[in-house]
């Protein structure tokens, strides 16, 4: 499919995206309003576990990346023959990733967070999290790779029918298995856990299903399966690493953020969680718009229309910040009123806390919309290394300033939240220096 440069393209291929690349998300989401009316050390731990989940599907869906990046590249190029070996390439590699992730947090997770984790119940409930929701990292995986598929080929309205389905799974199995209703055991935490494992098998079912009958697929010579091409693996491994190595830097980041935060209490640590969850939901435009414009950007350097590169980039960026505002500005100035009916409950200390946060996250929020479009841009030419190492600088910076302001000053919750502008500042600005260098144009994917 060969893309165009206009509004109205940028929405048809991003808006299904959105709710795509939201599925961690609303899991997310889903698991902690409910765990938020069991107890405040349990809407604490899912705060917690729940970013510790994020990073180990986010290793995944970074991997994922690289073979979208080829597979837009190739559908730009007419060479649909090679879509079908690019997504089994990527469908081997996941498999075995997934179960190399599967053992970590079956067997090393107990070890591993006896380092960064000073609460016992915050331990105790993040082990019994994990028991139950490790073993839907496979269908998380693999899942995800379909989903590379169809973005890759701007084929992205069945993903929003897919994730509505995983969503109203997960809210259903919520209820029943945190609280036992429907005849279901009273699970809590490890309920949220399992619910979550069960919606990814459903929503995984149905794509599955829906591909079978998916005319069109067949041009992908998908329904042959094909021997494992190592070489090709190889090549979508040195493209999908610095992303995979990216998103860990990222998201591991906002992980020992929360670590560090969980040394001032659990009651900060709710808060934290709390802003989190409005952070993930206000995301959820700019994520679509970013891997949107990163399908778009390889489509047209696949079709030699690299001068058309930075103008989608800011057309996207525009669109999703707008969007994002649009939805930020009532929640951040009335919390209250626009959460009360999600978190209703007759204490009400938990938003009125945050409250000083949630300026703050609008303007994280400003700057994140338009940054992650870019860095997603950047990352569709091929520059995943680079990337990475402006990542990894900019991560440096933010993990310093934590652990400083945190530990070292009387700033509290307020100031450690504001490490998050600093670091989109930079990292906007570096990447804005790359891509107007032009030495994107020597990549070659």
């Amino acid at each position: 499919m060969r893309l165009k440069t206009t509004y109205r393209q940028i929405l048809a291929i991003s808006a299904p995206i959105m709710l795509g690349s939201a599925a961690q998300n609303v899991i997310a989401l889903s698991d902690s309003v409910f765990l938020y009316h069991l107890s405040q050390e349990d809407f604490a731990s899912i705060g917690f576990v729940g970013i510790f989940y994020l990073v180990i599907a986010a290793i995944g869906y970074g991997f994922s990346r690289g073979g979208q990046i080829m597979i837009a590249r190739r559908a730009g190029e007419g060479n649909l023959t090679e879509v079908g070996r690019t997504f089994y390439s990527m469908i081997y590699f996941e498999a075995g990733l997934a179960l190399a992730m599967f053992l970590f947090m079956e067997y090393g997770c107990a070890y591993f967070f006896k380092l960064i984790v000073d609460s016992p119940i915050v331990y105790a409930k993040s082990l019994e999290y994990l028991s139950t929701r490790s073993w839907g990292i496979f269908f998380s995986y693999i899942g995800v790779s379909i989903i590379a598929l169809y973005t890759g080929v701007a084929r992205t309205s069945f993903i929003v029918v897919d994730t509505i389905i995983l969503g109203i799974v997960n809210i259903a199995l919520d209820y029943a298995l945190i609280f036992g209703k429907w005849g279901l055991p009273a699970m809590g935490i490890a309920g949220a856990g399992l619910a979550s494992t069960i919606a990814e098998i459903v929503a995984f079912i149905v794509f599955v299903v829906y591909i079978a009958f998916d005319r069109k697929a067949r041009a992908y010579h998908i329904f042959k399966l094909p021997r494992v091409d190592l070489k090709l693996i190889r090549q979508q491994y040195s493209l999908s690493a610095p992303i995979v190595a990216q998103a860990f830097v990222g998201l591991g980041s906002w992980f020992v953020f929360f670590g560090i935060v969980e040394n001032l209490g659990e009651h900060e640590l709710a808060i934290t969680n709390l802003v989190r969850i409005v952070y993930l939901v206000l995301s959820i435009p700019t994520w679509g718009f970013a891997s949107g414009v990163n399908t778009m950007v390889s489509n047209f350097i696949g079709q030699r229309k690299r001068q058309a590169v930075i103008p989608i980039i800011w057309k996207t960026a525009k669109v999703s910040f707008f969007s994002t505002m649009l939805l930020t500005l009532p929640v951040v100035l009335f919390p209250q009123q626009i959460l009360y009916p999600l978190l209703g409950s007759e204490d009400m200390t938990l938003i009125s806390d945050a409250q000083p946060i949630f300026y703050v996250l609008a303007l994280i929020l400003a700057l994140f919309s338009v940054g992650g479009v870019y860095f997603n841009g950047m990352a569709g030419t091929g520059a995943t290394f680079y990337g990475l190492l402006m990542q990894a600088f900019c991560a440096l910076f933010y993990l310093v300033y934590i652990y400083v302001e945190v530990n070292h000053t009387n700033g509290g919750l307020l100031w450690a939240w504001a490490a998050e502008i600093f670091y989109w500042m930079v990292m906007l600005a570096l990447i804005m220096w790359y891509l107007h260098s032009r030495n994107w144009h020597l990549l070659e994917v």
